[in-house]
Formats: structure tokens, C-alpha cells, sequence
């Protein structure tokens, strides 16, 4: 499924929520690992002012792509956010969204 790249180069970026891992399977605790890497996944929340109107996304990111001491209000720099539309099915109900994912996020200087 194709992503698109999202460009934050006039935005403002700030910690919502801090890193927590992210789960392949909430039953058994399986933590979701990146196909291409095998590091572990984390989701950040992150609060993205721009041009008057702020937003707020959960951004998968993999545990390489970020340094302990994330938290809620610091400024930060995303590097490669992208973001993929998904759709699936559970219990015969079609569910559909956007995904978020990111390969780095920094405090800002």
C-alpha cells in the first residue's frame, strides 16, 4: 500500500504523549516489530501546529528512532513522517484509517 510523505518543514511539533510500546498482540503482550529492521515499535503522540490549526497524531516509530526522555510538552523534530491509509475487518465490520509512522524524533535545539 503506497504511503505519503508529510511535509512539517513550517510546522511546529510537540510531545503529546510519551513513547509507549506498541503491541502486535494485546492478549499475549507480543510486542510489534519492524519488518525491516526487528527493532521494536513504540507510538508517540505527537501535537502538529501548523498555519493556525493544530492536529494531533499517534506516530509509530522504531525504539532506534528516539532517546529516552520524550515527554509531554517538549518541542521535537520528526524525521520522515509518513502516513498510509489501512483498512480491515473485524468481527464483520470493515474498519478503515491512516497510519502514521516516523524513522526519528528528536528534542528540537
Amino acid at each position: 500500500m503506497p504511503s505519503f510523505k508529510i511535509d512539517l518543514s513550517t510546522a511546529v511539533v510537540f510531545v503529546a504523549t510519551a513513547p509507549t510500546p506498541k503491541l502486535a498482540n494485546a492478549k499475549t503482550g507480543e510486542r510489534a516489530m519492524d519488518r525491516e529492521t526487528g527493532a521494536p515499535l513504540s507510538t508517540v503522540g505527537l501535537l502538529v501546529s501548523d498555519e493556525g490549526e493544530g492536529n494531533l497524531y499517534q506516530v509509530t516509530i522504531p525504539e532506534t528512532g528516539y532517546q529516552e526522555g520524550l515527554a509531554p510538552g517538549m518541542p521535537v523534530r520528526v524525521t520522515g513522517l509518513k502516513a498510509r491509509d489501512w483498512e480491515n475487518e473485524f468481527n464483520g465490520q470493515k474498519r478503515h484509517g491512516i497510519s502514521f509512522r516516523a524513522i526519528a524524533i528528536t528534542p528540537a535545539a
